[in-house]
């Protein structure tokens, strides 16, 4: 059972949102479509490096603006500490949204196990295969390396 914040049922969406494409809009549009405020979490820099052990491609600040545009997202919120617990203490929702990539996962375990203490609901989403960003960053690299000989001559 999710608690309510007032009549509404809030939902988070945490992401780095980098190199905005198809599969962060999916998860946003599903993430909506079950709850009545939606605040996406965008992770900042160096939560990003941290977690991903490498930074964005598009800096924090165009990041969020991109986010918070996106007419299925209520509010958007900089993501500053690793704890996904800590940061629901600052927002304060109902229902966390996730990739199903994490699903049985140790760390979509850890994820569900600490969230069932403060009643917080986990649901996950299809993540979307064909598109992500690490591949999207990877063809971005083999661009680069196709045009550096290039820029030798």
């Amino acid at each position: 059972m999710t608690q309510r914040i007032g009549t509404h049922r809030v939902g988070y969406a945490p992401g780095v949102y980098d190199l905005f494409h198809v599969g962060h809009l999916n998860i946003l549009r599903h993430a909506r479509s079950q709850c009545d405020y939606l605040v996406a979490g965008v992770v900042s820099d160096e939560m990003a490096q941290l977690a991903k052990g490498r930074a964005p491609v598009v800096p924090l600040v165009e990041r969020l603006e991109i986010v918070r545009s996106v007419r299925f997202v209520d509010a958007a919120f900089v993501e500053t500490v690793p704890d996904k617990v800590e940061t629901w203490r600052q927002v304060r929702f109902d229902v966390l949204f996730k990739g199903d990539d994490w699903r049985g996962t140790d760390k979509g375990a850890r994820l569900e196990r600490d969230f069932a203490e403060v009643g917080v609901e986990i649901v996950y989403f299809p993540y979307t295969v064909h598109t992500s960003s690490t591949q999207l960053r990877r063809a971005l690299d083999v661009l680069a390396d196709q045009v550096r000989p290039s820029e030798a001559l």
